[in-house]
């Protein structure tokens, strides 16, 4: 494929001519040329009309203007490079490069009143006088975008030359003034509205992402209560299940202890087919042998949830009364020989505090064994009247009711 375009070795750059490979080496001292398949882009604004050289001059345009779209003539502008073109032109006529040597340069002309508007806003002359030739005078807002475009260059700041037989007069602006500024005024409405078109745009995400966030924290939420709801079913249903084992061991002991006594007074043992159910609390106060302990236990269960109704708004005082009877009962147990332990002055100030002044401690006491005794100033348990099972079931049913956080609620 014939080359399109002159490469340079030193940068990269893609040249589209012999002559512009001698102004790029004029300008960076750039000596080391290639001919090149790859075609020197022809990227034309579809706004503004510029044409862009490279992606890179492209993305410096939409960058600068906010242009996006852009028409590719590549195709129609590449042609095969010829190098023979500059030997030809050099050998044509010698008589003809004589006089172009000696051809005067002169300033172009161009629109006075651009240039004063240009100089009025900060341009230098040369500046000014450069981007109005080389915008072909076409408008302010041109020359201001070829400044832009331009300004890196390294002639920017020098006064633009060009042959007198060249110079040709500059074609007049097609707005007047007042037009240039109602077209002035047209630019920065439309730029306004894209803004607030931007910005209301950005609002409408922000709220989608809020409502978004906000449907996510909300569905977080009900899942969580619905784990918690399912926590507390399993605990009520575990806390159930463990009064239904303890109310079995607690049977299991009565019949222990019922069969131990027969064999004691020599009874035979009960037949299980004659056993009759449970008999009502009426009818316990017909019978000889002491309360069961397995009424007693349910009647401590509601003293416990008595006390605990009662004074439900400080939970650590009835949590510090349930230690307390705790700590009784626990000392009985481990010694019941000692007669410090079974006698309790109800005027102490510490005891009334924990326990006597909330209702419900003192009948579990009296439920545990306890009688009042001395006009009332004592509560004693006498060592004969000391029953084990009894006190563990209270030393149980206390250890549940500070152990269960349901306890009393339910």
């Amino acid at each position: 494929m014939a080359g399109v375009s002159l490469k340079c070795g030193d940068c990269g750059a893609l040249l589209r001519s012999v002559e512009e490979a001698q102004e790029h080496a004029e300008l960076t001292s750039h000596s080391n040329f290639a001919e090149s398949t790859e075609p020197v882009l022809n990227l034309v604004c579809s706004t503004c009309g510029k044409p862009c050289r490279s992606k890179t001059e492209s993305d410096l345009h939409t960058k600068r203007t906010g242009h996006t779209e852009f028409a590719d003539k590549t195709a129609d502008a590449a042609k095969p490079i010829s190098l023979e073109v500059p030997k030809v032109a050099s050998s044509e006529s010698e008589d003809v490069a004589a006089p172009s040597q000696t051809e005067e340069m002169v300033v172009p002309e161009v629109d006075k009143n651009l240039l004063q508007e240009l100089e009025g806003m900060g341009f230098s002359i040369e500046r000014a006088t450069r981007a109005l030739h080389y915008s072909g005078n076409a408008s302010l807002e041109a020359a201001v975008n070829w400044v832009v475009e331009h300004e890196n260059d390294m002639d920017i700041d020098e006064m633009p030359m060009v042959p007198v037989n060249s110079k040709v007069e500059a074609p007049k602006p097609s707005l007047t003034p007042e037009q240039l500024k109602a077209k002035q005024h047209e630019l920065r409405e439309k730029a306004r509205k894209k803004k607030e078109e931007e910005e209301k745009r950005m609002e409408r995400e922000r709220e989608k992402e809020r409502i978004r966030v906000g449907k996510e924290l909300l569905e977080a939420k009900r899942i969580e209560e619905d784990n918690e709801r399912k926590r507390i079913l399993a605990l009520r249903k575990a806390e159930k299940e463990e009064e239904k084992r303890a109310r079995e061991r607690i049977r299991q002991k009565l019949e222990e202890d019922k069969a131990e006594r027969r064999r004691k007074l020599g009874l035979p043992p009960e037949d299980p087919s004659t056993t009759k159910p449970s008999a009502p609390v009426v009818e316990e106060k017909k019978m000889s042998l002491p309360v069961r302990p397995a009424t007693k236990a349910e009647q401590m269960r509601e003293c416990l949830r008595s006390l605990k109704q009662n004074h439900k708004e400080d939970d650590a005082k009835v949590k510090r009364a349930f230690q307390t009877l705790l700590t009784f009962v626990g000392n009985v147990v481990k010694n019941p020989d000692e007669e410090k332990f079974r006698k309790i002055r109800l005027t102490n100030q510490p005891f009334q505090d924990r326990v006597g002044s909330l209702t419900g401690g003192i009948q579990f006491l009296e439920l545990c064994g306890f009688e009042k005794m001395e006009g009332g100033e004592f509560l004693f348990l006498a060592r004969d009247k000391v029953d084990m099972a009894v006190l563990h079931s209270a030393g149980s049913e206390i250890d549940s009711a500070i152990k269960n956080p349901f306890f009393g609620v339910l």
